[in-house]
């Protein structure tokens, strides 16, 4: 028994619909892509540190005053970038010591932005299992005159090409890095680092 008129019509016209709509999906898709297809890498850099209190107690407290200055580059020449987001978290040996959360902003084609977090406080580190290990990696580094530390960064953002705006994306960075004591020798100074950066 074969259906009629508008009976016949209705799923034809929704499966027309869903099809235009992929269709252009599909097409923003490629448009998108073919706009950001050249896109280079944006660069980060640790460019500068100064760590004027790094003390870690006999009871695992450690007491820190870290200020990092991290290069921004933007490569680009048609394409800018949205923060909507930044938190830079600090980290020694593996363990979380400082998060702070910076001003979202816009950064520019072929721009160049510094950021500059400070962590200054104090932290109660993992008293089992890698006690030894954190006092171990602290006494070399002291030994050493400069300190090992990991700053990453955690972002929410957009790229912008003309009037078309991307989805968010959240890439992540990390910046490794060794940083002298203010005062414990002056003729080590700090050497500037690439960052790794990645979706």
């Amino acid at each position: 028994m074969g259906c009629f008129g508008i009976i016949c019509c209705v799923p034809k016209c929704i499966f027309k619909i869903i099809f235009s709509i992929l269709i252009a999906l599909g097409l923003a898709v490629l448009i998108v892509w073919l706009i950001l297809r050249p896109i280079n890498h944006l660069n980060f850099n640790v460019t500068d540190a100064s760590l004027t209190q790094f003390n870690l107690t006999g009871t695992n407290v450690l007491h820190y005053n870290l200020a990092v200055d991290l290069t921004l580059r933007n490569p680009n020449k048609k394409i800018g970038a949205h923060y909507d987001s930044v938190e830079a978290r600090a980290f020694y040996d593996g363990h979380r010591i400082a998060s702070v959360t910076l001003v979202p902003f816009y950064q520019g084609h072929k721009n160049t932005t510094i950021l500059r977090p400070v962590f200054k406080g104090q932290k109660l580190l993992p008293s089992v299992g890698r006690q030894f290990s954190v006092q171990g990696e602290y006494n070399n580094d002291k030994s050493d005159g400069k300190f090992n530390i990991e700053v990453k960064l955690y972002l929410t953002m957009r790229f912008k090409a003309g009037v078309v705006t991307t989805f968010k994306v959240k890439p992540r960075v990390k910046c490794e890095f060794e940083v002298p004591l203010a005062g414990s020798n002056p003729a080590i100074d700090f050497t500037p680092e690439k960052c790794k950066f990645g979706y």
